[in-house]
């Protein structure tokens, strides 16, 4: 269908969000004193961080925030799975026999403005190998299937207990070490880390600028 057609078919009606909407990471940041990571100002246009619902991005992919059985449940998990229509999605989700913890597989996205979900098992607990395998798994898998833009929420901040401060440098340096390879700064158009909380759009902030300096 037309993406006209496909959005009078969003759950969540006109509220959806565009890529145009949301800018990359700003120009204007600075590296903070005695910092001694190199510039990064060709990767930084990849970046962008957004608060607010992650299930109105109109993109190609966003990331939720799954436990091993695929099965819904609560925080962002529930608000994924309720946006794109629960039914559907568990359909899909019980074919797939579960995922393990960091890694990802991906469904469609049925009512969501982002034509796919990729579905990632975070840690429990403070586990920064696995927290770091999701990021870098759900980027693959972007990138094996031809699309351009995902979006990220906190994964294992929430119920699973992972700090926030620390789970955000986990990611940062995660994505940075990711799009420093050059194939996969060209296969991808944009990162979108989707912030919820206050707390966890402060933690990105005070860190962008030491991850990705201009």
């Amino acid at each position: 269908m037309s993406l006209q057609e496909k959005r009078q078919e969003y759950k969540c009606g006109d509220s959806y969000v565009t890529l145009a909407d949301i800018p990359p990471w700003s120009k204007s940041a600075r590296t903070r004193e005695g910092q001694d990571i190199s510039p990064t100002s060709a990767i930084n246009e990849k970046i962008s961080i957004f608060q607010g619902d992650i299930t109105k991005l109109e993109i190609d992919a966003i990331v939720n925030a799954a436990n091993a059985r695929l099965a819904g449940g609560g925080g962002v998990d529930g608000f994924i799975h309720r946006g794109a229509g629960a039914v559907d999605l568990q359909a899909e989700c019980q074919s797939l026999g579960g995922c393990e913890t960091g890694q990802c597989k991906m469904t469609g996205g049925y009512r969501l403005p982002a034509k796919y979900i990729i579905h990632c098992v975070g840690p429990i607990g403070e586990k920064p190998e696995l927290l770091a395998s999701c990021y870098k798994n759900a980027l693959d898998t972007l990138k094996a299937a031809k699309l351009r833009t995902i979006a990220f929420p906190c994964i294992s901040t929430g119920v699973y207990g992972y700090p926030n401060d620390n789970a955000a440098d986990v990611v940062l340096k995660t994505v940075k070490t990711w799009l420093e390879d050059s194939a996969n700064q060209a296969a991808v158009d944009r990162i979108i880390f989707a912030l919820f909380l206050d707390r966890d759009l402060e933690a990105y902030k005070e860190r962008l600028p030491r991850y990705f300096p201009q």
